[in-house]
C-alpha cells in the first residue's frame, strides 16, 4: 500500500490570495508523487485529496489555481486528469519548514521505561508533533532530549518514536519505542485492535441506556477541514471506525462517560460523540463550548462559564493503555488518574448534583 504524502496545513493555508509565480521567481518543492501503473484517468484534484492527508479537494484547486500544481514539470489547472506515470509536484514560493527534530530540554512525565520502551503522560496543551506553526517545544523534542544519550535512538527515524498521538488537548498516556523492533511489534498490536485504551470523558447531555457502540467512517469534514466528520460505514468516505462507551456517572445535564477504542482515527472520540447529539463538554472544535443543555437561567449561565473557566479544552483523557511488551510478552497495563483540571470540573457537577438532591429532600 502506497504510504498517504503530507501537504502541511500552513503551506495550503498560504495559498490564499497567493499570485501566480512569474518566469524568475524561484519554486521549492514541497511534495512529489509518482502516479502508480494502472492509474485510470482521474482529475488531478480528486487523486490529490485521495492521496495526501491534511488536505481539501479546494486547497488543492487553490494551488492549481495559483500555478503552483505541476504535472512532469509543467504547471497544470485542477482538472487536468493524472495517468500512469504522471510525475505530480506541488512547488510554492517559499522553502519547505524544516521538521528536523532536535533535543529539547522540557520536563517528560515518564511513567515506565525500559530498554525497549517507553510510557509516558502527556500534559493537555502540549502539541505531539511539529508541524501546523508548532515547530518547537512539542513532546517529541521532549523525548529526543530525555533519549538524547542513547546512541540507536535517532528521533527523526521513524522506525522508532511515539506509537500512536493523541490531540493537542487532550491528556494522557502514550507508548514510545525506542527500537525498531519494538516499533514494529507495538505497530501490528495498534492495527490489529490488540491493544486496549480507554478514555474518559464528560459530554453534554444525558444517555437513556447505560452503554452502546457508535460505528461509523470518520473522514475530512467537506464544510470544515480542521474538523472530523462521520460518514455511513458503506460509503467510500473516510475510514472504518467503532467507539464503545459506557456511562460512569449522570449529572443531569452531562454525563461522565468510559470511551473504549476499537480503531484510532483522528478526532475519534470527538466526532463520534458530536455524531450521536453528545459532543464533548468544552470542545470548541465541535461545538461543545456553547450551553447545549440545561436552564435559561443567568446563574445556571454564570455556572457554566465557570466551568469552562475550570476546564478550557475538551474535557477527554486518555486513562488506561494496555499491551502486550514486545520483547517479553508480558502484559502491560497502565492506568492514569484525571488531571486537576477534569477532576475539578467533574467535582463541580458532583456538587451541583447533590445540592439538587438536597433541596429536593427538603
Amino acid at each position: 500500500m502506497e504510504d498517504e504524502m503530507l501537504i502541511e496545513d500552513d503551506e495550503l493555508e498560504l495559498l490564499e490570495g497567493e499570485e501566480k509565480p512569474d518566469g524568475d521567481q524561484e519554486l521549492y518543492e514541497h511534495l512529489r508523487i509518482e502516479v502508480d501503473r494502472g492509474q485510470v484517468p482521474l482529475r488531478i484534484d480528486k487523486y490529490l485529496t485521495e492521496h495526501t492527508q491534511h488536505s481539501s479537494r479546494n486547497r488543492i484547486q487553490q494551488a492549481a489555481e495559483a500555478g503552483f500544481l505541476f504535472v512532469n514539470d509543467r504547471p497544470v489547472k485542477s482538472n487536468y486528469k493524472v495517468r500512469s506515470g504522471d510525475i505530480i509536484t506541488l512547488m510554492l514560493d517559499r522553502p519547505h519548514f524544516d521538521t528536523t527534530i532536535e533535543p529539547e530540554d522540557i520536563p517528560l512525565d515518564v511513567r515506565y521505561e525500559d530498554d525497549d520502551l517507553m510510557v509516558i503522560y502527556k500534559p493537555a496543551g502540549m502539541v505531539v508533533h511539529p508541524g501546523c506553526g508548532n515547530f518547537h517545544g512539542t513532546l517529541v523534542h521532549a523525548i529526543a532530549w530525555h533519549l538524547r544519550n542513547l546512541p540507536s535512538y535517532d528521533p527523526n527515524d521513524p522506525q522508532v518514536g511515539l506509537v500512536h498521538r493523541i490531540d493537542k488537548d487532550t491528556s494522557g498516556l502514550l507508548v514510545v519505542a525506542k527500537t525498531p523492533e519494538a516499533k514494529s511489534n507495538l505497530g501490528k498490536q495498534f492495527f490489529y485492535h490488540n491493544t486496549h485504551r480507554s478514555y474518559n470523558a464528560l459530554v453534554w447531555g444525558n444517555f437513556v441506556e447505560d452503554e452502546g457502540r457508535i460505528e461509523g467512517n470518520i473522514g475530512r469534514d467537506p464544510k470544515d477541514r480542521l474538523r472530523m466528520a462521520v460518514f455511513p460505514t458503506d460509503s467510500e468516505v473516510g475510514k472504518p471506525a467503532v467507539t464503545h462507551y459506557k456511562v460512569l456517572e449522570r449529572y443531569g445535564y452531562t454525563t461522565l462517560v468510559e470511551c473504549v477504542l476499537e480503531t484510532g482515527r483522528t478526532h475519534q472520540i470527538r466526532a463520534h460523540m458530536k455524531h450521536i447529539g453528545h459532543p464533548l463538554f468544552a470542545d470548541e472544535r465541535y461545538g461543545g463550548d456553547q450551553i447545549l443543555r440545561g436552564e435559561r437561567t443567568a446563574s445556571y449561565k454564570a455556572y457554566i462559564q465557570n466551568c469552562f473557566k475550570l476546564c478550557s479544552r475538551q474535557a477527554l483523557h486518555a486513562r488506561t493503555l494496555g499491551f502486550v511488551h514486545p520483547r517479553t510478552g508480558e502484559q502491560m497495563d497502565f492506568t492514569s488518574p484525571l488531571p486537576d483540571d477534569m477532576g475539578a470540573l467533574i467535582e463541580k457537577w458532583r456538587n451541583r448534583l447533590k445540592t439538587q438532591e438536597l433541596k429536593e429532600i427538603i
